[in-house]
C-alpha cells in the first residue's frame, strides 16, 4: 500500500511538472521566424539553388536507365553473360531463360 502511494505520489508530480515546463524553450534553438533571416550566413533562398544546383549534379552523374528503375530484368541465351563479381557479391546483369540458369563460377547461362 506504501509503495502504490509512492508512485501515485510521484506521478503526479511528473505530470505537474511537464505540464509547467512544456511551453519553455531556449531561444537558440528555434528557427527564425521570417524567411529572409540568415541561417549560417545564408537566406532561404540562396540554400534552395544551393541544394537544387547538387541534387542536378547528382542526377546527372547516376543517369539511371528506365530498365533499371522500372526492376526490367533482360532475358539471356544459353552462354550469354549473366551476372557479374563485385568483390564478394555478385551482380545480375539479366535472365537467364527458362531451363537454363546461372552459372555463378563461370557468370554464364548454362
Amino acid at each position: 500500500m506504501e509503495s502504490v502511494r509512492a508512485v501515485v505520489y510521484l506521478s503526479v508530480c511528473l505530470s505537474v511538472l511537464t505540464s509547467l515546463c512544456q511551453g519553455q524553450r531556449s531561444a537558440d534553438s528555434q528557427l527564425p521566424l521570417t524567411p529572409d533571416e540568415p541561417i549560417l550566413g545564408l537566406t532561404t533562398n540562396e540554400l534552395a539553388e544551393a541544394l537544387q544546383g547538387l541534387l542536378d549534379e547528382a542526377d546527372n552523374r547516376v543517369g539511371l536507365s528506365v530498365e533499371k528503375k522500372a526492376s526490367v530484368i533482360p532475358r539471356c541465351d544459353v552462354g550469354e553473360r549473366c551476372a557479374m563479381k563485385h568483390g564478394p557479391r555478385i551482380g545480375r546483369l539479366c535472365d537467364c531463360l527458362r531451363g537454363t540458369a546461372c552459372n555463378t563460377f563461370f557468370l554464364r547461362c548454362y
